[in-house]
This record gives structure tokens, C-alpha cells and sequence, in this order.
């Protein structure tokens, strides 16, 4: 008997996760009998290319979802409240790129090389984690599963693309602007993104955080099963296209050699371990652009506390960050006779 195939839909998918979606679907064969496209009534009459057709883009109703078996949402946490349940009740399940389920307990929140027994309880709805989190827990799931981390102390270094469309375009206007002695005027972000950088993701909150940071602290603590991982995070936006850094710091509940956690993340899934400073080999932005795995490097120690290590972690924050991940929970589910 050949493989079985599902009539998937794409939600938001003239955005550009959404857009990304229908690539890597192609690019890793999902097993689609039909893909629909679905974007607000003013993506109406565009088209995508997939497997050398053009499909053109239907507008979403509560009525798109009829025969669909898969969905993979990016849309924003609005359309995802809205068309999620009507989705699962149509009995099509439902992986959603905002942030509108990630909390809830009943929904799992899942990436496959992590923690994958959780997509065992889904009920149609399934989260992806926000993309700062997702190539971090990659990256510390081998060490945690090792020795157990108490504590994780992270700063990220965030790509405009995490904005979308139009934060791209603004890094692309502002830097041409500003090398051809052109003044500019930030319109998406409250600071100018050329050649600069500023520590404000999402809204701040009461507590002096970010959403974005407090999505990390929140959403590692599910992903891991571990309430108790205490978690600081500063998030920070960089006039970079594609792909998220991270400085990660974690404290270990024991003992673990560098030579040690290098090994264990060479062999992790999902993990590739750039790591020779005396070569200036370590993970940047512009090797990860375009991949699904999260690069790893500057593994050491920190002698300013016990059981301390510190590392640099890299991710394409659009393909494993979003698209990537949400393309291979489906395949997750696919192996595991989920769907």
C-alpha cells in the first residue's frame, strides 16, 4: 500500500509564514491529495506557486474548512481564535502559528524533536511556540534530558522578518535611505531598525518584561513539562532579514562537562554544532538563513557560578521558527497514525 495523503489548507498564506508554508511543504513531500489556500477577502485573486501550479487564494469563511483534514494557521491570534474551533469541529486538525492557544492547558504545545508524546492529547488544536523559543529548547533539550536545568538566562538578537512583510521592507527603505544621505522615519517599530538595535518586543507588561520575553519564560516551562525552570529572558530586535541569535546561559541541576554537552548536542536531532572559535567557526545568521536546524556554538563554561554553561544558539526564525516546525508537527502526527 502507498502512503496516504490529506487535503491540507493554509491559513494567511499570502503572509510570509504562510507563504513559507506552502514552500516547505513541498520541499519535504508532505503528503497532500489537495492544498488550499485561504487569506483575507483582499488577498483575493493572488496565487501561490506549489508543485508547478499556481493556486490561487480563497477568502476564509467558517465555511473553508469542509473536507480539510490539516490546517496550519498563520494568521494572527484574532483569525486563530476566531476559525480554530470552527476548524477542529469540522474535524480538521488545526497547527496554529500565533500565540492565541499556546497557553491553554487542553492544547498542546509542541516541537517534534522535543517534546513529542504531547501531540498524543491533541484535540484538533495544536500550538506552534513562538520562534525564540522553539530553537532555544532545541538546543538545551539534550542537556536537559542529561542533567536537568534549573535555571536559563537567555538573550536573543531578533531578525526583522519575525515582524513580517513590511518590517523587511522598512530595513531594506531605512538602509537605503540612510547610505545615500537620505534621513528616514520609523513607521513599523518605534525606533529607526538600520544599523541599530533596541530591547522592545511586543507590549511591555506591568512586571518591566516583554510579551516576547514572558512567551519564553511561559512556554519553555510547558514545552519542558517543568514548572519549576526559572527563566530570564531579554529579547532584542537587530537590523538582521533572517534568523534569530541567542546568548543562553543555564545553570544545571548537575554536574556536566563541556566535552560533555557537546557531544550530546552533536547527536541531537535538529542540532548542528558549529563550535571552533580559533577558526572563527560559530553560528551566524547568514549560514542559518534557508535551513531547518538550530545551530549551536561558543559551548563553555561559566566559572561565575556552579554547574554553569554558556552557549550561542541560531535558528531561521521563519523556517524552524514558524513554517519549518509546523510542517514537521504534521509529519509528527502523520508517523503516529494521529490523523
Amino acid at each position: 500500500m502507498g502512503q496516504r495523503s490529506y487535503r491540507v489548507a493554509v491559513v494567511g498564506a499570502t503572509g510570509a509564514v504562510g507563504n513559507l508554508m506552502v514552500q516547505v511543504l513541498e520541499e519535504r513531500s508532505f503528503p497532500v491529495s489537495e492544498l488550499k489556500l485561504f487569506a483575507s477577502a483582499r488577498s483575493v485573486g493572488k496565487s501561490l506557486a506549489y508543485r508547478g501550479e499556481n493556486l490561487p487564494v480563497y477568502e476564509l469563511t467558517e465555511n473553508s474548512f469542509k473536507g480539510i483534514e490539516v490546517a496550519l494557521f498563520s494568521a494572527g491570534g484574532t483569525v486563530s481564535r476566531k476559525f480554530a474551533p470552527v476548524a477542529a469541529e469540522a474535524g480538521c486538525v488545526v497547527i496554529d502559528n500565533s500565540s492565541a492557544w499556546r497557553m491553554d492547558p487542553k492544547v498542546p504545545l509542541v516541537v517534534p524533536e522535543v517534546n513529542p508524546d504531547a501531540l498524543e492529547s491533541h484535540s484538533n488544536i495544536i500550538a506552534n511556540p513562538n520562534c525564540s523559543t522553539i530553537q532555544m529548547v532545541v538546543a538545551l533539550k539534550p542537556i536537559q534530558d542529561a542533567v536537568g536545568i534549573a535555571r536559563i538566562v537567555v538573550t536573543t538578537f531578533q531578525a526583522v522578518s519575525g515582524t513580517g512583510k513590511r518590517a523587511i521592507e522598512e530595513l531594506r527603505a531605512q538602509v537605503s535611505a540612510l547610505v545615500n544621505g537620505r534621513s528616514v522615519k520609523p513607521e513599523i517599530y518605534p525606533h529607526q531598525i538600520a544599523f541599530n538595535c533596541f530591547p522592545h518586543i511586543g507590549a511591555f507588561l506591568d512586571n518591566g518584561f516583554t510579551e516576547e520575553e514572558m512567551k519564553m519564560v511561559n512556554e519553555t516551562r510547558k514545552i519542558y513539562g517543568d514548572p519549576d525552570i526559572a527563566v530570564c529572558a531579554t529579547t532584542v530586535r537587530i537590523p538582521v532579514y533572517y534568523g534569530h541569535s541567542e546568548s543562553v546561559n543555564i545553570e544545571t541541576r548537575a554536574p556536566i562537562s563541556v566535552e560533555k554537552a557537546r557531544e550530546l548536542l552533536a547527536k541531537a536531532p535538529g542540532v548542528v554544532v558549529i563550535d571552533d572559535p580559533s577558526q572563527a567557526r560559530y553560528p551566524v545568521p547568514l549560514d542559518a538563513a534557508g535551513r531547518d536546524e538550530t545551530f549551536v556554538g561558543r559551548i563553555r563554561k561559566d566559572p561565575s557560578v556552579e554547574n554553569g554553561l554558556a552557549m550561542w544558539v541560531v535558528a531561521d526564525n521563519i523556517r524552524k521558527g514558524a513554517a519549518s516546525n509546523a510542517v514537521q508537527i504534521a509529519e509528527t502526527l502523520v508517523a503516529r497514525h494521529l490523523i
